[in-house]
């Protein structure tokens, strides 16, 4: 691999298997995050992680407020580590926006994807009602990234545990807050906007290849009503309502997760 994006992208591979298994994390989290799910995979995959620019280990020099004030310069990101890596019919797993990231990847370069799994995934955090219900008024997301300007520690403590719920495992959103606080603030900030004010449901009927939807049973940030929505548009998909709560069940249940994925992958490809 190409120094430039290996190092840019912190990019990291590992695993027994030949065939590629790339994890994409979602909004203010690394690659860190999904260390519960890859020991159950490195030993049929060659496993595939990065941090986005701007977030973990990223060269945040290489950070541009234009290719990143949208969705489509992050899967520029994934894109260019495929390529790089020369990897084709890869499995991608991306964790919340990180799955409409794999999709527009996928719409550009649809030969270097097999599959997407795509964990507690939402094509618009915006209320357009009556048809369809994102999980928020714009002027919560308005007021959100406000807090982020204005006080960014604080807004890491207000949104970590409503992202991670599940009270009863404090060590978690503290985790989450940890990763929100190590992120860059002008690079957290732009990715903020490109996610929780675009719009992405023209786009799904397009994406036809298989895909896995992990849909959680409450969830502030994706509620259960997404899940079904992206079922009904994404033509080659499938949808699991998962046990887990929260928006991070690849790390808040790891193993009913990794379940739900072997699963599918166990029919879904043949290797």
């Amino acid at each position: 691999m190409a120094e430039g994006i290996s190092k840019r992208n912190n990019v990291t591979v590992f695993g027994k298997g030949s065939r590629a298994f790339v994890f994409a994390h979602g909004f203010g989290c690394d690659q860190h995050m999904w260390r519960y799910l890859t020991p159950a995979f490195e030993d049929d995959y060659r496993i595939i992680l990065f941090d986005y620019v701007g977030a973990g280990k990223s060269d945040i020099s290489a950070y541009d407020s234009e290719r990143y004030s949208t969705l489509e310069g992050y899967a520029q990101d994934v894109l260019e580590v495929l390529r790089e890596l020369d990897l084709k019919d890869v499995i991608f797993a991306g964790h919340s926006v990180s799955s409409i990231i794999g999709a527009l990847a996928w719409l550009e370069e649809p030969e270097r994807f097999s599959h997407l799994i795509m964990v507690a995934p939402s094509p618009c955090y915006l209320n357009q009602l009556p048809d369809y219900v994102g999980g928020f008024e714009r002027a919560d997301i308005d007021g959100l990234l406000d807090l982020m300007d204005k006080n960014f520690l604080g807004w890491a403590g207000f949104l970590a545990p409503m992202v991670m719920q599940n009270s009863d495992k404090p060590e978690l959103t503290g985790e989450l807050e940890e990763s929100f606080c190590s992120t860059d603030p002008v690079a957290a900030g732009e990715f903020a906007k490109a996610t929780f004010l675009s719009d992405y449901r023209h786009v799904l009927p397009e994406v036809s290849v298989p895909s896995l939807i992990l849909q959680c049973s409450d969830d502030v940030i994706a509620p259960v009503g997404v899940g079904d929505y992206m079922h009904e548009r994404l033509p080659c998909s499938e949808l699991r309502r998962m046990k887990a709560t929260g928006h991070c069940p690849h790390v808040s249940h790891p193993d009913e997760t990794i379940n739900l994925i072997r699963d599918y992958l166990s029919s879904a490809v043949h290797e």
